[in-house]
């Protein structure tokens, strides 16, 4: 029998009642039709499948996995599937809600859904986690496909589990179907069809969004220090980045550890050892290891939570010493770390603008496959710029003409769009 590894739970319950808050000064601020608000304040669809799966040694476990669909009404659901033991229902409804904001203010034709396993994936081998991928897959069905709802990588999956899952439900349709279904995901491996530049988008529209703050700011990069949660995929891209312009990583935390040194952390150096480490960074000896508590308490210019949600409460907010929050991560910030950051005059990148180059990045993908062509990365980075600059100004614009905050800002556009599209169209019958 596997062992179970103890782990942190974050309080999902708290991350819907945080995305319903948010959602609601926001609709609030943008005086949103009230019928909409009705509509937009619960999910379409909420699935759950329980599934066998045979386990190296013979046994047979039992797997829930979750898939929430929110809102529909700007194009087919769009968002990623986790593998973490915090994945159940509510986890789900507030990262789905979040992704509804997300595609609309990035302007793209799709609307929200998030989902997962419940598991620990590291727990698992590759051919394990390979019949997991797939029987959840078949599990789902119907409930997924490419102009329905179209997952993506998240917390602890990755090209290789789209691989999976985009052979497994190609294999369900007739041979001469096939090849017109392999958008049913993105962030697949190039060779199956996957996008030049998927990997690094997330991270690097981070980064991206950082420098025109800072631009706009009239604030270098060069030589300013920050600090990573999580050093996944979003956070290493994030930190290759900025460390390209002249910034300074100087303090990390992920599941296992936190780690500090004033003088920087060569991120590639870190990189090379997690990635050798099970991802792990515990026990990498060109920092000093420190305690959890005091992480967000270390003196730096710039601050990026890009792991799990409710991570910046009331509890530690009061903490934080940078001048910038950007949000690698759904729903780091809970209502009342923000205000506390703010009233500290705190600059907040959120998170549906923040992290969204992913989204951008795989709705590329998904074109690309649509219409059977294949996009040069430079040109993917090119389209990408021009997508999160548009995104910045429009939040920025809208944020000093109504004298708010930017996420506030972020949310009525988001919504003021997905409003117009109810209001023009009606509601059936």
């Amino acid at each position: 029998m596997k062992k179970e590894k103890i782990v942190t739970k974050p309080n999902a319950k708290n991350m819907v009642e945080n995305v319903l808050e948010q959602f609601n000064s926001a609709a609030d601020q943008a005086n949103l039709n009230e019928n909409v608000r009705k509509i937009l304040s619960i999910t379409n669809n909420e699935i759950i499948v329980h599934f066998p799966v045979k386990m190296d040694n013979g046994k047979v476990e039992i797997f829930s996995g979750y898939r929430v669909q929110h809102n529909n009404a700007l194009g087919p659901y769009k968002g990623g599937l986790r593998y973490h033991s915090t994945v159940d229902i509510d986890a789900a409804r507030a990262l789905a809600m979040w992704m509804t904001w997300k595609t609309s203010l990035a302007g793209l034709p799709y609307g929200g859904a998030k989902g997962g396993i419940q598991l620990d994936p590291s727990l698992y081998s590759d051919g394990e986690l390979e019949r997991i991928t797939r029987r959840f897959t078949y599990a789902l069905g119907e409930n997924i496909g490419p102009d329905y709802d179209i997952p993506a990588p998240d917390v602890n999956t990755n090209a290789q589990t789209m691989a999976w899952m985009a052979d497994t439900y190609m294999s369900t349709k007739s041979p001469s179907e096939r090849s017109l279904n392999q958008h049913v995901v993105t962030g697949k491996p190039i060779e199956s069809g996957g996008l030049e530049g998927r990997t690094q988008a997330t991270g690097y529209g981070v980064y991206f969004l950082i420098k025109m703050w800072a631009d706009e700011n009239g604030i270098s990069l060069k030589g300013k220090k920050y600090t990573v949660q999580g050093f996944g995929n979003v956070g290493y891209w994030a930190s290759y980045f900025l460390a390209k312009d002249g910034a300074k990583l100087i303090g990390v935390q992920d599941a296992t550890c936190s780690i500090y040194n004033e003088k920087g952390i060569d991120v590639e150096k870190l990189f090379a050892y997690a990635s050798a480490n099970k991802g792990s960074i515990e026990g990498y000896r060109k920092a000093t290891e420190i305690d959890k508590l005091a992480f967000f308490g270390i003196d730096c210019d710039i601050l990026i939570p890009a792991a799990l949600g409710n991570q910046i409460t009331e509890k530690n907010a009061h903490e934080i010493k940078a001048k910038l929050v950007a949000e690698g991560a759904n729903g780091p910030t809970n209502v009342e770390g923000e205000k506390i950051l703010l009233a500290n005059g705190v600059s907040i990148l959120p998170d549906i603008l923040c992290n969204s180059g992913g989204v951008i990045a795989s709705y590329f993908e998904w074109l690309q496959n649509r219409n059977g062509e294949i996009w040069q990365l430079d040109d993917v980075f090119v389209k990408l710029d021009k997508k999160l600059a548009e995104s910045y100004r429009k939040v920025k614009d809208y944020a000093k003409a109504e004298g708010i905050d930017f996420r506030t800002a972020a949310y009525c556009i988001a919504i003021k769009r997905i409003e117009k599209a109810y209001i023009q169209r009606g509601i059936f019958p």
